[in-house]
């Protein structure tokens, strides 16, 4: 490694551009910082400056990380920690050696890390993964763990809860309830984090308090405001919520 890291910020977002920006600016091995908003810009950044570190974008209109890296030659940037909202890309970012994967949104002490690990691997001049990175990137790309089914303890018992037997999910502070049925079965965890572990082509959110198992829906109506009232198999109708419209369309949409 040179006697400072010169680092290349790559981002549509303004903001997460600068929240990368602070935490560089704060490091004393860092003596330069860039920014590009593009990829096209971010291209001829790499080719002209040759930067040692790069914080890159992987979904950028036109020209994403990758193609960047493609055309621009990932080997004229000695690291690179790919910046996304999504996890479907880890298995390319095995193709061209990434220091480390930032999936959105992320904290300061996740970007300290990150660039931890750039050091790491400026230091050593190696080409290889860090296997912590690499263990993590492994569990990506083998697809996340979804519920298959849930513990339910009710009068001294646990019984097992099908998560595909679950009509719908309503919020109860931090409680769900678990609507399969006529029966209702309450565990206590948030709705937030229950989200994260349900598979998205099963379960949809259409409120911050409802979640529905798309197999149960029947009908979908548009109501007031960009609201929809969803019709479940058994009558049951719930109402969405408006930050949730394009979520609710998407689904009445057949996009193959």
């Amino acid at each position: 490694m040179r006697s400072g890291i010169r680092a290349l910020i790559v981002d549509d977002e303004p903001l997460a551009r600068q929240g990368i920006r602070m935490m560089l600016e704060q490091d004393p091995d860092i003596i330069e910082v860039e920014e590009a908003r593009n990829g096209e810009q971010a291209l001829q950044a790499i080719l002209a400056r040759k930067p040692d570190l790069v914080f890159l974008d992987v979904q950028m209109p036109e020209m994403d990380g990758f193609e960047v890296l493609r055309r621009g030659g990932a080997a004229n940037v000695p690291a690179v920690v790919f910046v996304t909202a999504y996890d479907k890309y880890a298995i390319e970012a095995f193709e061209v050696q990434a220091v480390d994967y930032l999936l959105k949104p992320f904290t300061a002490q996740r970007i300290r890390k990150a660039l931890d690990r750039s050091k790491s691997r400026l230091r050593g001049g190696g080409s290889l993964l860090d296997s912590k990175v690499l263990a993590v990137l492994e569990q990506i790309a083998h697809g996340p763990d979804y519920l298959t089914r849930l513990a339910v303890k009710s009068g001294g018992a646990t019984t097992f809860l099908e998560m595909d037997s679950v009509d719908w999910i309503s919020a109860a502070e931090n409680y769900v309830e678990l609507r399969a049925g006529k029966t209702c079965h309450m565990v206590q965890v948030t709705m937030n984090r229950l989200s994260k572990r349900l598979d998205p082509a099963n379960f949809v959110r259409i409120h911050r308090s409802v979640i529905v198992n798309v197999k149960r829906i029947r009908t979908v109506q548009p109501a007031f405001h960009g609201e929809y009232v969803v019709t479940l198999q058994d009558g049951v109708q719930l109402r969405s919520g408006r930050t949730y419209h394009e979520t609710v369309r998407h689904l009445v949409s057949n996009v193959f």
